[in-house]
């Protein structure tokens, strides 16, 4: 890749960290849709995509965990069998364009919704065992299959059911992601037998976005902002889904 690409590459993938990290969230969709842009090899996207999650989530983890934002409770029953489900998601290989059309409809449907008719930051009740058990390992297998850690299909469901606050979601959701993306790359990896290597440029650009992100997120936003944050987010990601080849 020429200098001034590279350039231009770490600089776009700090900005995708830094907007996402915001909500919690680590930031797969825009570092797909990224390395698209830039014509890279698919083999090389979704591997890296999951390395970059697991930086970001971690740092968002820590960031809206230390300020108080998380929900054991609330995390495990998703994360149960979502954890296996990522795992042979990111296994298998799929043509899956008409499959990443479909959700990339849900994703801006929903991000419309965001927009619109923003839920209310408050909850009704936490959900029945066996219904965030199950949601889990449908959320762990699509994050598993799109090389994503889950948060643009989690987060979005954890609000507008009501089950709890916004920033209890970003940082729920960050976990959620960090066990998922950690689980996708081992999936991927025994299917291919191959990790690529990052430059120090791209990992110091994710790295530096998730912490500026994810500090203002868990510190210094209101939720009303960080919920135009994810409208965004889901907006980018879901167009991203449906052009992207």
């Amino acid at each position: 890749m020429p200098h001034e690409h590279a350039i231009l590459f770490s600089v776009s993938i700090f900005v995708v960290a830094l907007l996402y990290s915001s909500v919690g969230h680590a930031g797969a969709s825009g570092y797909i849709a990224v390395m698209s842009l830039f014509s890279l090899a698919p083999a090389f996207i979704k591997p890296v995509a999951l390395i970059l999650n697991l930086i970001v989530a971690s740092i968002g983890f820590w960031q809206f965990a230390r300020a108080g934002h998380f929900s054991w409770r609330l995390f495990w029953p998703f994360a149960l069998l979502s954890v296996p489900c990522a795992y042979l998601g990111g296994w298998l290989n799929l043509p899956s364009q008409t499959f990443k059309v479909v959700l990339g409809i849900v994703l801006l449907f929903s991000g419309w919704r965001f927009v619109f008719h923003p839920p209310a930051d408050e909850t009704v009740g936490e959900p029945a065992r066996r219904v965030a058990i199950g949601i889990g390992a449908g959320l762990g297998l699509l994050s598993g299959l799109t090389g994503t850690g889950g948060g643009i299909f989690f987060t979005p469901l954890l609000l507008f059911m009501r089950w709890t606050t916004t920033k209890i979601a970003a940082g729920v959701s960050a976990l959620f992601i960090l066990v998922n993306s950690l689980a996708g790359l081992l999936g991927n990896f025994s299917s291919t037998q191959h990790i690529p290597s990052l430059t120090l440029p791209l990992v110091g650009a994710a790295l530096a976005g998730g912490v500026i992100g994810s500090q203002l997120g868990s510190q210094h936003l209101p939720h009303t902002v960080i919920k135009r944050c994810l409208a965004a987010v889901l907006l980018v990601a879901g167009l991203k889904l449906i052009f992207a080849d």
